[in-house]
């Protein structure tokens, strides 16, 4: 994993939840928070919470009772969850998914949406949830599926490469689109130890509003960026534009269908 493949400071925040938060996450936010509902008590750990599209999607959900931990190893997008969630049974903490600071078998849930990706020791991680979960608890996590099963994100990574032929930035394909072999997953889970594990193919449809909301939101709000800006200083707009003209050669110049599919993991304690 590259030195900035995790780097979400600066503007990115914003930019990530203004952009990539509803054409991307949401709707498997959605579908994350439906999964716990059966939980009327006790308390759910969120790693990797981001700024918190996930979090917002619990609180909704579940009753006030269930306490709500959510962590990310970024501060930056912790003060921006934040400041988009106030309440009594949601809490903030800085923290690495790898190296949890919590006591054993203390929470009844762990969720983890679009993060495990970026864990440099995801078993490490596994272990660090199957210690943390109470007997009978579960983790579930969401990983994107294939890059040939999102067309969007294929389109701008394409893109991108296209622009630096001789030194591709490799951000999309390498992290958030290089861990969907179900096979690797479940085995990495079970090592950890899980015994049982479910995983299921999650298909969502948003609606972009044009092609330049996902190439700002890729290229400029999320770790693509820094890679960009290393290849080519100055020149972040006009990248942008490269991949928007991508994307508008394939959808058009006006709102449409973005069709992401995901893996989503269950496994048990």
């Amino acid at each position: 994993m590259g030195s900035t493949d995790a780097a979400f400071s600066g503007s990115i925040p914003a930019l990530y939840e203004r952009y990539l938060g509803p054409l991307m996450f949401e709707p498997f936010a959605e579908d994350m928070a439906a999964r716990l509902r059966d939980i009327a008590q006790g308390r759910i750990l969120e790693t990797a919470a981001g700024t918190g599209i996930v979090t917002r999607a619990l609180a909704r959900t579940l009753p006030p009772g269930v306490t709500i931990v959510a962590t990310d190893l970024n501060q930056a997008m912790l003060d921006l969850a934040a400041q988009r969630l106030q309440a009594p049974n949601v809490e903030w903490r800085q923290a690495d998914a790898q190296k949890l600071p919590f006591d054993d078998a203390s929470f009844d849930a762990i969720v983890c949406q679009f993060g495990v990706m970026f864990f440099p020791d995801k078993q490490t991680a596994y272990r660090e949830a199957l210690r943390l979960l109470k007997p009978g608890g579960r983790l579930v996590f969401s990983v994107w599926n294939s890059l040939d099963d999102n067309e969007v994100s294929r389109i701008i990574s394409d893109a991108a490469g296209k622009a630096f032929p001789d030194d591709p930035p490799r951000f999309i394909e390498r992290v958030p689109f290089g861990y969907f072999d179900p096979d690797r997953i479940r085995g990495e889970v079970q090592q950890a130890g899980f015994e049982n594990v479910d995983i299921e193919v999650v298909g969502k449809v948003t609606k972009a509003p044009s092609p330049r909301e996902p190439a700002i939101g890729l290229c400029q709000g999320s770790p693509l960026r820094p890679e960009l800006e290393a290849r080519s200083p100055g020149q972040l707009d006009d990248i942008t534009t490269k991949v928007t003209e991508a994307l508008a050669a394939r959808f058009g110049t006006g709102a449409f269908e973005n069709r992401m599919s995901a893996l989503v993991v269950t496994a048990w304690r």
